[in-house]
C-alpha cells in the first residue's frame, strides 16, 4: 500500500510542490489507507489534491462527481498540463470525443474521470464504469447533497445508491461550506458507515473582510474597483440588469468589466467567462450564476453590490478571491431593502416550511455579521463553530466602530431568554421585551414575567439588531437546524450575572459617513520587490499568450505564485527550475524553455542567481 513518503515524491515530481498544505497530508494518508473520508476544508486549501494524488498512486479509475461542466473542463485541463491522464464525460462533448473517452476507459488508460451526477445515475453509464474497475469515488461540492446545504441539488441524491451497486467502492466527499447540520446530512445520505471526518477550519486569513452600509452602491463599488485597477476581480450583483449597468459604468471609468448572468446568450456568456479566465486584470460583474465552476487562483478581490443570499453563500463567494494564498480584499454592501428582499424571496419560495425557517435563520446570521460589534472574522468563524483572536485584517479591527455600553440591554434580553427556558426565537422575545400582548404571549403566560415590557426604551427593530449583535459577539448561540431558538453561552451567563460587560454598535443599518478605505490597496501583488515588477509583467504576458494559443485559462499554464517565484529566483537553466513553486516534471518540459528565454530576454545574459529551495 502506498505511504505518505511515496505521496510526497509524487507531490514534488508531478505537481511541483515541496510540501503538503495544512490538512492535506492526513486526508491523503486516510484515502491511501482505504478509508471513506468526509473533508471540510477552506476554499483554496487544495481539496482537489486530496483525491487527485491518491488516484495517481492507486490502481483503477477514480471517478470525480462535479456539479458543473466548466469546473470539470478546467480541472481536466490542469491535470493534463501536469501530464495526468484525465477526461470529462459530459453532454457538451461531441459524440466522437465521448466515444474516445469511453474507449480510453475500457482500455484502462484513464486515471481520473469527471462526470455529472445525473449522467452517472444512468444504468448504462454505471454498468460500463463498474466493468472498468472504479477504485475511488470523489464527490466535489458535497454540500449539494444536503437539504441543509446552501446549494442543495436533488440530482446529488442519486449518489447514495451508487455505493449500493458498487459496495467495495471507497468514497471521499469534499466541501468548503458545511456546518454541523449539513455534515450530518452528508454522512447519512452518502456513506453506509461513519467515515473519517476532517474539519480543517474555515479561516481564510489572506482575505481582508469589509462590510459597508449602502449609501450609493454604484459609487462605492466603483471606488473599490478603482483601487484594484489592473487586478482580476468579481462583483456580485442581485439582478441581471445590475450586472449590465455596473459593467458598463466600470468600463467607462477605465476598468475592463464584463457582465455575466443566466439570461445571456450562452455563446456570449461563455466568451465572457473565457476572457475572464484567460486574461489578467479583467473584472466580471455577475449574478450568483457565476462562480462555482471558476477555479481562477489570482482573483484579487470580490465585492457584493448587495447583501448575499445567506452566510454560507457569502463565505463561498468571497472564497473565490485569493485562492493562491496571496492577499485579497472583499467588500459587501448591505441595506434594509436587501434584507426585506431576501425575506420576501424566502417566503415566496417553494421550499418546505422547515426549510424556510432554516433559511431565515441563516439570513439572520448574515445580518448579524453585518452588524457585528467585534472582529468580523471572529463572528464569521463562530457561525461555523470556531473561535479566533481578533484578526487585524477586517474593517472593524482596522477602522473600529462607534460603540455604546450595551450591558443592561444584553441583561434584559438574556433574562427574557432564561425566564422562557431558552426555547424561543427572536420575535417572541422581542414581543416580551416590548410588552406586546400577542396570542403566544398569553398562551404561555409570558405577560406575567418580570421582564415583560422592560425594554420599551428600544424599538422592535432595535431589539432585533441587539439580538443579532449578541449573536455576533458570542453571547448567545442559534439553533439553525431547529426552530431558531436562542441559547445562552458561557459569556452570556457572565454578563447576566454582572461578571462581564458588553459593548454594542451605536450605528445600525443607517448608512454611515464613508471612511477612507484603507483596506483597498492591500491586495496589490505583494511579496515582489519593485525591481522585479517588470519581469513579473513580462512573464504574465507570456503566460497569457500561451494560454490563448492553447485555449485554456491562464492559471492552467502557471499560477501567479509560480510567476512570482520565477521573478524572484530568475533561473537561467532547466535545472534551476527544480524547486520553483508549481513546476513539476511535465510542466518543466512543456513550458520551461519559453519562460527561461523570457527571463533571459528581460535580464540579459548572466549567471543564474543563487536561491534556496522554496517550500509549497
Amino acid at each position: 500500500m502506498p505511504d505518505l513518503t511515496a505521496a510526497q515524491h509524487v507531490l514534488r515530481t508531478t505537481f511541483g510542490f515541496d510540501a503538503f498544505r495544512p490538512g492535506q497530508a492526513e486526508i491523503v494518508e486516510a484515502v491511501l489507507a482505504g478509508e471513506d473520508v468526509l473533508a471540510v476544508m477552506p476554499t483554496g486549501s487544495g481539496k482537489s489534491l486530496c483525491y487527485q494524488l491518491p488516484a495517481l498512486m492507486g490502481d483503477g479509475l477514480t471517478l470525480v462527481v462535479s456539479p458543473l461542466i466548466s469546473l470539470m473542463r478546467n480541472q481536466v485541463a490542469q491535470l493534463s498540463a501536469y501530464g495526468i491522464q484525465a477526461a470529462s464525460l459530459n453532454s457538451t462533448n461531441d459524440p466522437a470525443e465521448n466515444r474516445d473517452i469511453l474507449d480510453r476507459i475500457d482500455a484502462g488508460a484513464l486515471k481520473l474521470l469527471y462526470i455529472a451526477p445525473e449522467r452517472l445515475a444512468k444504468s448504462d453509464t454505471l454498468n460500463r464504469l463498474a466493468r472498468a474497475g472504479i477504485s475511488l469515488l470523489a464527490v466535489d461540492e458535497a454540500h449539494c447533497i444536503s437539504q441543509w446545504g446552501h446549494d442543495f441539488r436533488p440530482e446529488y441524491l442519486t449518489l447514495g445508491t451508487i455505493r449500493q451497486s458498487l459496495p467495495e467502492l471507497r468514497i471521499v466527499a469534499l466541501t468548503a461550506t458545511a456546518d454541523k447540520a449539513t455534515r450530518a446530512d452528508i454522512q447519512e445520505k452518502l456513506f453506509p458507515a461513519t467515515p473519517r471526518v476532517f474539519v480543517h477550519g474555515f479561516d481564510r486569513p489572506n482575505l481582508s473582510l469589509a462590510m459597508r452600509a449602502k449609501s450609493s452602491a454604484r459609487k462605492q463599488i466603483a471606488a473599490f474597483v478603482k483601487a484594484h485597477r489592473g487586478q482580476s476581480g468579481i462583483v456580485y450583483c442581485n439582478s441581471r440588469r445590475q450586472t449590465e449597468d455596473l459593467a458598463e459604468a466600470l468600463t467607462a471609468a477605465g476598468t475592463p468589466t464584463l457582465h455575466y448572468h443566466a439570461g445571456m446568450d450562452p455563446e456570449l456568456r461563455n466568451r465572457h467567462q473565457e476572457r475572464f479566465l484567460q486574461e489578467d486584470g479583467v473584472v466580471i460583474a455577475a449574478t450568483v450564476a457565476f462562480g462555482m465552476g471558476i477555479d481562477k487562483p489570482d482573483v484579487r478581490f470580490v465585492a457584493h453590490a448587495g447583501l448575499p443570499k445567506n452566510i454560507e453563500s457569502y463565505y463561498q463567494e468571497i472564497g473565490r478571491a485569493g485562492r493562491d494564498g496571496l492577499p485579497a480584499d472583499t467588500l459587501a454592501l448591505y441595506g434594509l431593502d436587501d434584507i426585506r428582499l431576501r425575506r420576501t424571496q424566502i417566503e415566496d419560495s417553494d421550499a418546505s416550511p422547515e426549510q424556510k425557517r432554516v433559511e431565515k435563520q441563516r439570513l439572520n446570521a448574515l445580518v448579524a455579521l453585518c452588524e457585528a460589534p467585534r472582529c468580523r472574522r471572529q463572528t464569521l468563524l463562530a457561525y461555523f463553530g470556531e473561535t479566533a483572536e481578533p484578526c487585524g485584517n477586517c474593517d472593524l479591527c482596522i477602522d473600529g466602530v462607534e460603540v455604546i455600553d450595551g450591558t443592561i440591554a444584553a441583561q434584559k434580553a438574556l433574562s427574557a431568554m432564561v425566564r422562557t427556558g431558552e426555547r424561543f426565537g427572536t420575535e417572541h422575545l422581542v414581543n416580551i421585551l416590548c410588552g406586546e400582548e400577542t396570542e403566544a404571549i398569553a398562551k404561555f403566560g409570558h405577560d406575567r414575567l418580570p421582564t415583560f415590557g422592560v425594554g420599551r426604551e428600544h424599538s422592535r427593530n432595535e431589539w432585533r439588531s441587539i439580538f443579532r449583535q449578541l449573536y455576533a459577539a458570542g453571547v448567545i448561540s442559534l439553533d439553525i437546524a431547529g426552530y431558531g431558538r436562542w441559547e445562552m453561552t458561557a459569556l452570556g451567563r457572565d454578563i447576566l450575572k454582572g461578571q462581564a460587560g458588553l459593548e454594542l454598535r451605536k450605528d445600525r443599518l443607517r448608512p454611515a459617513r464613508e471612511k477612507a478605505d484603507r483596506s483597498a490597496s492591500r491586495a496589490s501583488a505583494p511579496v515582489l520587490d519593485e525591481a522585479d515588477e517588470p519581469l513579473f509583467s513580462a512573464l504574465k504576458s507570456l503566460r497569457t499568450e500561451i494560454a490563448r494559443e492553447r485555449g485554456v485559462p491562464a492559471y492552467v499554464i502557471f499560477p501567479d505564485r509560480t510567476l512570482i517565484d520565477l521573478a524572484q529566483r530568475k533561473p537561467r537553466s532547466m535545472g534551476a527550475l527544480d524547486g520553483v513553486y508549481g513546476i513539476g516534471e511535465a510542466k518543466r518540459e512543456q513550458y520551461g524553455r519559453q519562460f527561461l528565454d523570457a527571463i533571459a530576454e528581460a535580464l540579459g545574459d548572466g549567471a543564474a542567481p543563487e536561491g534556496s529551495r522554496a517550500a509549497s
